[in-house]
């Protein structure tokens, strides 16, 4: 396989409300469908610990999520009196109720580009504004006013790492190592193969 060196792995998590949905079968449908594969799945019931150390993988997340927040609200006018802090942990909170109020499908995914071509597939954080074809775009509409609204996580239907670093970070959360299986596809040679060896007998 001459394209080795292209090989990522990322994680997804399909979140409470996509099993719930039932939306399972048809979201992984998406990723096999582009030739991604899956060397670790499962069936899980989160933990609260696991669930803050996912989303605290970067340090700064606290922060960087209460200023996006507060951002958010002073463009709509809204004056903020907590800090950035203050904020980001609310928001941490409301996910950590919200991942842990049902099973979630975790799936460590394989192949070139991983990392963004899932996030591509999946869409922008925010249902609302994500494209139509996009896993978001296409189930759900959820949108960070009414989530805003209701005090509680956006529903947006499943996490995929933001880069190779989070991802490597993010797998080791999920998946003990021997967890994580590493096998070929006959898919593979059609994709990565360069010379197409052994198809005509």
């Amino acid at each position: 396989m001459s394209n080795k060196k292209f090989i990522e792995r990322t994680l997804v998590i399909l979140k409470p409300d996509a099993v719930q949905r039932s939306l399972v079968g048809e979201t992984v449908k998406r990723f096999e469908n582009l030739g991604l594969k899956f060397v670790g799945i499962k069936l899980v019931l989160p933990k609260k610990e696991n669930v803050r150390m996912h989303y605290t993988v970067d340090p700064d997340w606290i922060r960087l999520t209460g200023e996006k927040a507060m951002k958010a609200k002073e463009n709509q006018g809204i004056n903020i009196s907590e800090s950035a802090e203050e904020i980001g942990e609310r928001v941490l909170e409301s996910l950590i109720k919200f991942m842990t109020s049902g099973p979630v499908v975790v799936i460590a995914v394989e192949g070139a580009s991983a990392v963004p071509l899932v996030r591509k597939i999946v869409g922008s954080t925010e249902p609302l504004s994500s494209d139509v074809g996009t896993i978001r775009g296409d189930y759900v509409f959820d949108s960070y006013a009414m989530a805003d609204i209701n005090n509680r996580a956006i529903r947006n239907l499943i996490h995929a790492s933001s880069d190779i670093e989070s991802a490597k970070k993010e797998i080791k959360i999920w998946f003990d190592e021997k967890e994580l299986l590493n096998y070929s596809t006959a898919q593979e040679r059609f994709i990565y193969d360069v010379d197409l060896k052994n198809i005509l007998q």
